[in-house]
C-alpha cells in the first residue's frame, strides 16, 4: 500500500499547508505532483526530504537538453549483446577443441534479453513499493520528452526495450511522484493534466524566519533579523536574478563561520554578496541603492 497519510514536512523541512495537501493529493489519486515556482523555494527538496524522513527510497532523474525516454525509463545494451554472442560462438569453438575453459559473459545469457535492458529511474521506481521518483526540471528537456511521458503517467505501465518485459503498477502501489518546474517553457497541455498541479510561492518574510531556524536552529536572533531583512530589500530592486531561498542559506552559513560581531559587520557591509547576486548589473543596484555607497565586497 502506497504511503498515503498527510505529510506536513520534518525538522529540516518546512511544508506549508497547501503543498502539504497538494503532495498528499497526488499520492492518494496515484498522479505526479507538477510543481512550479521561482528557483530556490524547495521545490526539489520536497521528495528528497519526504524520503529521508520516511527512510524510503529515491530515485532521482535530473532533466537536461538531451533528456529521452530511453534515459528515463530503460534501454537495451546493443553492444554487450553484441559482444556476449561473440563469446557465446568463441566458447562453442573452445569446447570442440576440447579446451575446458571458458570466456566469461558475467552470468548474462544472450537467449535472456532482459539481462541487457539498463533500467533508468522510472523503470526502478515503478519496481520498488513506497519509492518516490524525482524528475528535477523537466522545463530543460526537449519538447518531445513530457509528450512521451503520457503513456506511462496515464497507464502506470512501462514497456522494456526489446524484451518485452512489461512494468506495471497499481495505483494504490504507485510511487510518489514528484515533477518540478523552474517554467523556462511551457509544458504540454495534455501532460499537465496527468499531474497534480501546484505553485510554490516565494515565502513571506515571517516564514523565511521558520525556515531559516530549520537550518539553523540556534542561530543568533539579531543576526537573523538583519540576514533576512537585507535580503528582502535586495529582493525589492527589481533585480534580474533576485537571490532565492537556498543563496540565503548560503550566505548564513558563511556568516556562521565569524564570531557574531564579525557576522554583523559583514552584515551591515553587504559583505559576500557573491553568494546572493549573480551578475554585475545587480551588484550595482545592490551598492548603489541599497547600500547608499561603493562597500568593500569580499
Amino acid at each position: 500500500m502506497a504511503l498515503t497519510s498527510m505529510w506536513t514536512g520534518s525538522d529540516e523541512y518546512l511544508c506549508d499547508r497547501e503543498l502539504a495537501q497538494a503532495f498528499h493529493m497526488a499520492r492518494v489519486i496515484g498522479m505526479p505532483l507538477l510543481i512550479e515556482g521561482e528557483p530556490g523555494t524547495g521545490k526539489t527538496e520536497l521528495p528528497i526530504q519526504f524520503a529521508k524522513d520516511l527512510g524510503v527510497e529515491l530515485f532521482v532523474y535530473p532533466v537536461g537538453s538531451k533528456s529521452s525516454v530511453d534515459q528515463f525509463v530503460a534501454k537495451f545494451d546493443h553492444v554487450k549483446y553484441l559482444r556476449d554472442s561473440q563469446v557465446e560462438i568463441l566458447n562453442a569453438q573452445r569446447e570442440e577443441k576440447g579446451m575446458e575453459s571458458k570466456l566469461s559473459t558475467g552470468g548474462r545469457q544472450t537467449e535472456s534479453l532482459s539481462d541487457y535492458v539498463l533500467k533508468g529511474p522510472a523503470t526502478k521506481a515503478f519496481s520498488t513499493p513506497n519509492s518516490v521518483l524525482l524528475i528535477d526540471e523537466i522545463d530543460k528537456a526537449p519538447r518531445e520528452f513530457p509528450n512521451d511521458l503520457l503513456y506511462a503517467l496515464s497507464h502506470r505501465k512501462l514497456v522494456m526495450p526489446e524484451s518485452g518485459e512489461v512494468i506495471e503498477v497499481s495505483e494504490e502501489n504507485m510511487p510518489a511522484i514528484v515533477i518540478t518546474s523552474n517554467r523556462e517553457q511551457e509544458l504540454p497541455t495534455a501532460f499537465k493534466g496527468r499531474c497534480v498541479y501546484h505553485y510554490i510561492a516565494f515565502p513571506p518574510k515571517e516564514t523565511m524566519h521558520e525556515i531559516v531556524e530549520k537550518h539553523y536552529p540556534k542561530m543568533d536572533d539579531e543576526l537573523q533579523d538583519k540576514c533576512i531583512n537585507l535580503f528582502y530589500q535586495m529582493r525589492t530592486l527589481g533585480l534580474e536574478r533576485a537571490p532565492a531561498t537556498r543563496e540565503l542559506l548560503s550566505w548564513i552559513k558563511y556568516l556562521h563561520s565569524f564570531e557574531k560581531a564579525e557576522a554583523l559587520t559583514k552584515v551591515n557591509r553587504a559583505s559576500g554578496m557573491g553568494v546572493l547576486i549573480k551578475n554585475n548589473d545587480d551588484l550595482h543596484k545592490v551598492q548603489t541603492k541599497l547600500m547608499g555607497r561603493n562597500p568593500k565586497f569580499n
